[in-house]
């Protein structure tokens, strides 16, 4: 009997021990693993290239896309019409600006990380361009302690979707107000660095564009904050 007693002590106090050992991995006793909340802060870094609607992701389904491949067909709409819905779809925790992010403003947004490991993400169109998108592809956010923060610049990329030809009735921002998101794939069809417009003040008779619409990398600053 007090044998059993005792073994039973001795199992308890060992899976008591495993449960400490697992419950923090740094010095304030925050897990990893536990849920946290995060602040993110969108601020656009262009000269005159609203951004659409910023959308923010928590997934572990890995990155939204990849520099020499293909463009997912949820990631041609938000490059080539500025349509967040799909991406933010793909996220178990997601959260969308209510507008566009205009040049020198910053929007603020929070959104919960659920028990586990999880990546954050976050992506716009530069609507006045045929198909180029910013974003964070899959951040990784396990260690961050609460009032740690993570400052990301982002490069325009070219989703390869649609030519850039900057003409008249295909550029879905105020710039033009032409046609967003197509099905049909004109270009070389996989994601690379973005270049850059020309406008037609370049010498681009053709672009509705003028040389207010150029950029250059960064464009888009986002800093993710652990708030709790």
């Amino acid at each position: 009997m007090m044998g059993s007693v005792i073994k039973n002590l001795t199992l308890s106090l060992g899976v008591a021990a495993l449960l400490i050992g697992c419950g923090s991995d740094d010095n304030n006793g925050q897990s990893a693993l536990v849920p946290a909340d995060f602040e993110v802060s969108i601020t656009n870094m262009t000269n005159f290239q609203p951004l659409s609607p910023v959308g923010v992701i928590i997934d572990n389904k890995g990155e939204l896309f990849e520099v020499g491949s293909s463009a997912s067909a949820a990631l041609e709409k938000l490059a080539e019409g500025g349509d967040n819905s799909e991406l933010l779809a793909n996220g178990i925790r997601s959260v969308s600006t209510d507008g566009p992010v205009l040049p020198g403003q910053t929007a603020v947004l929070t959104i919960r990380k659920p028990f586990g490991e999880f990546s954050l993400s976050a992506f716009s169109m530069l609507v006045n361009t045929n198909d180029a998108f910013t974003g964070v592809n899959a951040q990784e956010l396990e260690g961050m302690k609460v009032g740690e923060s993570i400052t990301l610049n982002t490069n325009a990329y070219d989703a390869g979707t649609e030519a850039n030809s900057e003409a008249a009735g295909t550029i879905p921002g105020p710039a033009d107000g032409g046609e967003g998101f197509n099905a049909q794939r004109d270009d070389v069809d996989i994601v690379r660095m973005h270049s850059g417009v020309v406008t037609k003040d370049d010498g681009l008779s053709t672009s509705v564009l003028t040389q207010e619409a150029k950029f250059d990398n960064p464009v888009m600053r986002v800093v993710i904050k652990r708030i709790k």
